[in-house]
């Protein structure tokens, strides 16, 4: 399975909307969930199958650096289904990271389990994303670890005492979800105690927490910032994954930056995803949001109202909420999402700078943004590597003319066919 990117590096023009957009988008599979399965399915007593699971660069990563720890990864005919079959861990492995936040977090615990040494390497990128949290934790355990992020090297023995272990969560709430998925196949089982400032996107914990009880997982979230995961087999799965609803953002935004409408089919009722948050913001700025048995659907308003938000649990949709603000009837500030300066990119100051660029008028804050609508102009929009760059650009592109989207293949990193999907939607 290819991790490339399958897009050109060279500028993508930014389609303009010249009408309000009406369209049905079918978004593919989570890669959240996506990530988190094939995880317990390769720490599973038995085969997995995953139905309609995301293609992306982040999920192909994550099936590579697993089959070089030894699990079976095909795939059916269609390309529909992946079934994992497990195997005892063994190294010595080299994973690739990319610049996948899930893959570099997500495996060292894992890849402690392995007999033998296994090295993480990534993108220049990844190599500033914090790790030290989690391998830190996993040296208090007995895990003989060198490295306090990328590159770095873990020697397993195959096995891990497990027991408890504190660590500050603050960077990101992947250092938590990392140590339980894979706590259940410790000697001891694993308690993740937080120690530091708020745990940023919670519900991300929740979702690991959900997907580990289906798999038969005894979890222990009862306390704040405290989690325990019992020593256990870990069932194999037979799962439908939920389409990616941080990835339906751009989409859904587009019916309310041009006042069309826009169905995302197969939204769930309940869901442990972040983007689900996108009912309650979308709504704040004033489009009309319905979830009923034909999926999600935004009606845009005539005017679009300026918000105040507190975007610390679903920090991702940051990029795509602020090209929305940009459209906006005054200002609108942004608050508790100072983490995601340490993702793909420092995306507040990636967001300043960008939108300032065509005109915009937006201010960072030591945790968040403020945005000053103005009038914009085209030119080139730098996305630094960072898949959600390119989704706002394109938002913005929707209403300003001339929007130049540099290195759009780089979404490729959780939805490859993104600027195909654009371009249909924009077509119906």
């Amino acid at each position: 399975m290819s991790s490339e990117h399958p897009h050109p590096s060279h500028d993508w023009p930014a389609p303009t909307a010249v009408a309000p957009i009406e369209a049905t988008v079918t978004v593919p599979g989570s890669k959240s969930l996506t990530n988190r399965y094939l995880v317990l399915a390769a720490l599973a007593d038995d085969t997995s199958r995953l139905t309609r699971p995301l293609r992306s660069r982040d999920t192909t990563l994550m099936c590579s650096a697993l089959q070089s720890l030894g699990t079976t990864i095909t795939t059916s005919d269609d390309d529909t289904e992946w079934i994992v079959e497990p195997a005892p861990l063994q190294g010595p492995a080299q994973i690739d990271c990319g610049l996948a936040g899930t893959v570099m977090r997500f495996l060292p615990p894992v890849a402690a389990l392995a007999e033998g040494t296994v090295s993480f390497d990534g993108d220049e990128g990844a190599r500033r994303r914090p790790m030290a949290p989690v391998l830190q934790a996993l040296r208090t355990i007995g895990v003989d670890v060198d490295g306090d992020g990328l590159p770095f090297r873990l020697t397993g023995a195959g096995r891990v005492a497990g027991g408890n272990v504190h660590l500050d969560a603050s960077g990101s709430s992947q250092f938590v979800s990392a140590l339980l998925l894979a706590g259940a196949r410790y000697d001891d089982g694993i308690t993740v105690i937080h120690d530091g400032k708020q745990v940023p996107s919670l519900p991300h914990i929740a979702m690991t927490v959900e997907v580990l009880r289906d798999a038969g997982v005894l979890v222990d979230d009862s306390d704040v910032n405290r989690w325990r995961v019992e020593p256990s087999p870990i069932r194999s799965l037979e799962v439908d994954v939920e389409p990616d609803l941080s990835n339906a953002a751009a989409f859904l935004a587009a019916a309310v930056v041009t006042g069309g409408r826009v169905t995302v089919p197969g939204w769930p009722s309940a869901t442990s995803q972040a983007g689900d948050k996108l009912r309650e913001i979308l709504g704040v700025f004033g489009a009309e949001v319905t979830l009923d048995r034909h999926g999600l659907t935004v009606v845009g308003p005539e005017r679009i109202t300026a918000v105040d938000l507190d975007l610390h649990e679903a920090s991702e949709l940051t990029p795509v909420v602020a090209a929305i603000a940009a459209f906006a009837d005054g200002p609108s500030y942004f608050r508790g999402v100072a983490h995601i300066r340490g993702h793909e990119t420092d995306r507040l100051a990636a967001l300043a700078t960008e939108l300032n660029r065509l005109g915009g008028d937006v201010t960072e804050t030591p945790d968040g943004l403020i945005i000053r609508p103005q009038r914009m102009h085209g030119d080139v929009f730098r996305t630094y590597a960072d898949h959600r760059m390119v989704m706002t650009a394109a938002v913005i592109g929707l209403r300003v003319a001339g929007v130049a989207v540099q290195d759009a293949g780089t979404v490729a990193k959780t939805l490859p066919e993104f600027t195909t999907l654009w371009a249909r939607m924009i077509g119906a």
